[in-house]
């Protein structure tokens, strides 16, 4: 009568089980951090289009009702038919609710919504919401008056387009999208190009096909999220049909729907790859289904990767041919460096028979990859930013600064990396598999001794020879059960000691720490490149707030006053110019200007000039002749403004055939 032995072998040790504890802990507290970076930081998504203009100006009064009202945008963007609206003093709409009408002009990108007759007196509200040409949505409002400002029940929308819950899950349904990609992309390039024996093995399959999931179900999220997303920003409306349907024609409606036909060809790849792959083990045909799967592969992520680039900064802004190939080539090299480390990181901790030669094509791949991203980040940098005052002086900037330290942060922990690498190529780490697996025999063959297995069995062989029995010469027939349970313990015993000689290597060790490192380095990245993502580019911010500027400048209504002291440096040559410009806006102005001495009294000169320069637009130096009115008084009835701006006024004052002087001034005139 033999023992019986515990169905598992022995417990493992409690340092064993604390070790996988502690890492999986320390990967989890990382992943909250990020988590709750992302979450604090990713507020609603900036505008990457810009309101750099509007007639009427943001505050304007205006003598009478206007026909219609323009709004001017720094890009291109998607307007509908309730994108812009006009309320009245009383909240009811004061525009004819038409869809707005293209006015644009060149580069010029402007809209307009045409007004009712007859509106009265008092303040109207301009609310506006559109989509920027790279998916972002953007919003605003603001207010100019009829007659005079008035009372208004209109109260201005304090939340932007993009906020609140949508936005909030939006945003998380973005990052694990960029995740899963990684994920899926990088784990596949593991397998195929460092260890192919890794097809077989449950963990690194497990991890490929939850990125494949993750990916699949962010993606879903989005195209669901995505018309509150950009509209309404109610969470009930993520399930409405005709607002799905028009997500559909839209650019990014299309990428994601493009993106979820390229995840159904994914599955198939995954399947072969785990499946007819992993079992192959005719050598040559093998390497022939490597070639297939790795170029099959690539096309696929090389499409998934394209779906970003088409819809997001890469297919706006300048050089948009050259910037979504390079937008792909970073992507793809991201995946195959971040989630190359992720299945490194599963192996060394969940497979134990990762090779050394795995280890140390990994590190070159990575290397090369790395190369890559710089190279693409550095173009993409350029892009968007385009000065050097944007990296320090924008949102943009600042969290490219902040990236790039997790970039260099990553590389350094890599470099460690390496040199576990080396040393565990030199030679140990083949050393402690084989040792591994002659320990894990001899433990297994240890167990069956003590069990009494081993005695059993010889007994049961022995009486067998002698008697002739058939059954008796093999056990399993016997009892095939016990059979099975003693393979099984001597599998888990000889497993159970691999592992912990193992982790006893301290190259190994050494290796697997700092791995994970890189790993938890790499989920900060990519929270900080989510955020990037939907952050206006630096170029853009500061164009627009140019732009602004401009068209802000023009704010000053009614009458235009100057004065212009000057010295022409001869005799009686001291004196000054006051100027008068009214009604001081675009169109036909009428100028007054006086010439007074240094006491003051009105001084007769030869001649006057003025000169008007819209440095801005490179308008001018338009001239202006006035006419003397009377001793010390000049004026012009026809003064043309063309357009609303910061405009340089240049008086040239002559108070003798040869004393002349020219002074200007800068003035809002709009």
């Amino acid at each position: 009568m033999t023992a019986t032995a515990p169905p598992f072998g022995p417990p493992p040790s409690v340092p064993a089980i604390r070790r996988p504890l502690a890492a999986a802990g320390l990967l989890a507290a990382l992943l909250g951090v990020v988590f709750g970076l992302l979450l604090a930081v990713a507020g609603p998504a900036s505008a990457h289009a810009a309101l750099t203009g509007s007639d009427p100006q943001d505050g304007a009064v205006v003598a009478t009702a206007p026909k219609q009202v323009t709004l001017t945008f720094s890009e291109q963007v998607a307007v509908d038919k309730g994108s812009i609206r006009i309320l009245d003093p009383n909240g009811k709409r004061a525009d004819t609710e038409a869809a707005p009408l293209d006015l644009h002009s060149g580069s010029t990108v402007k809209y307009g919504v045409a007004l009712h007759t007859g509106l009265p007196d008092g303040t109207y509200t301009v609310a506006w919401q559109a989509v920027s040409a790279d998916s972002h949505p953007v919003s605003g409002a603001f207010t100019f008056s009829i007659g005079a400002p008035s009372e208004t029940t209109v109260a201005l929308p304090d939340d932007e387009a993009g906020g609140g819950l949508v936005g909030t899950l939006y945003g998380i349904a973005r990052y694990a999208a960029y995740a899963g990609f990684i994920v899926l992309a990088g784990g596949a390039a593991f397998v195929l190009a460092c260890w192919q024996r890794g097809a077989g093995a449950r963990p690194l399959q497990r991890l490929v096909v939850r990125g494949w999931m993750t990916l699949t179900v962010a993606t879903l999220a989005m195209l669901l999220l995505r018309n509150p997303y950009t509209g309404s920003g109610k969470l009930a409306d993520a399930f409405d049909l005709d607002g799905l349907q028009a997500v559909l024609d839209t650019k990014p409606g299309a990428a994601l729907v493009s993106r979820l036909l390229l995840l159904g060809a994914s599955a198939l790849f995954i399947a072969v790859l785990f499946g007819a792959y992993a079992k192959r083990e005719d050598e040559r045909e093998k390497k022939d289904l490597t070639f297939g799967l790795a170029a099959g592969g690539t096309v696929i992520a090389a499409g998934i990767a394209g779906t970003w680039a088409l819809a997001e900064h890469a297919s706006t802004g300048i050089q948009p041919g050259i910037a979504m190939p390079v937008d792909v080539l970073h992507l793809l090299a991201v995946a195959t460096w971040l989630g190359g480390l992720a299945a490194l990181l599963v192996a060394l901790y969940r497979t134990p028979d990762v090779t050394p030669d795995a280890v140390r094509r990994f590190s070159r791949i990575a290397f090369c990859a790395v190369l890559v991203v710089v190279a693409t980040g550095i173009y993409q940098s350029w892009r968007q930013l385009g000065s050097w005052s944007a990296l320090t002086g924008t949102g943009y900037g600042q969290l490219l600064l902040v990236k790039v330290g997790l970039v260099a942060v990553l590389v350094g922990v890599a470099s460690f990396s390496r040199r576990w690498t080396g040393r565990l190529a030199a030679g140990g780490g083949a050393v402690t598999e084989t040792r591994a697996a002659e320990t894990g025999a001899e433990a297994g063959a240890e167990t069956g001794a003590e069990t009494g297995a081993g005695a059993g069995m010889e007994a049961d062989v022995a009486t067998a020879s002698s008697s002739g029995d058939s059954t008796a010469q093999d056990p399993a027939r016997a009892d095939p059960a016990r059979a099975a349970q003693l393979a099984r313990q001597k599998a888990a015993v000889a497993t159970a000691e691999k592992k912990r000689v193992r982790d006893a290597d301290p190259d190994r060790s050494g290796l697997r720490r700092s791995v994970l490192a890189e790993v938890g380095v790499a989920v900060a990245l990519l929270a900080v490149t989510t955020i990037l993502t939907s952050t206006e580019p630096g170029r853009t911010e500061e164009e627009a707030a140019r732009a602004s500027n401009a068209a802000a400048a023009p704010a000053v209504s009614g009458p235009v006053n100057l004065t212009l002291p000057f010295d022409t440096g001869g005799q009686n040559g001291k004196g000054t110019v006051r100027m008068d410009i009214d009604p001081g806006r675009t169109g036909t102005n009428a100028l007054h200007l006086w010439i007074e001495d240094s006491q003051g009294k009105a001084m007769d000169v030869p001649e006057v000039k003025l000169a008007l320069t819209l440095k801005s637009k490179d308008i001018g130096p338009l001239p202006v002749v006035p006419v003397r009115l009377t001793e010390g008084h000049w004026t012009s009835s026809g003064l043309q403004i063309p357009m609303a701006g910061d405009w340089t006024v240049a008086a040239t004052v002559r108070t003798s055939d040869i004393d002349q002087t020219t002074v200007d001034k800068n003035v809002k005139i709009g």
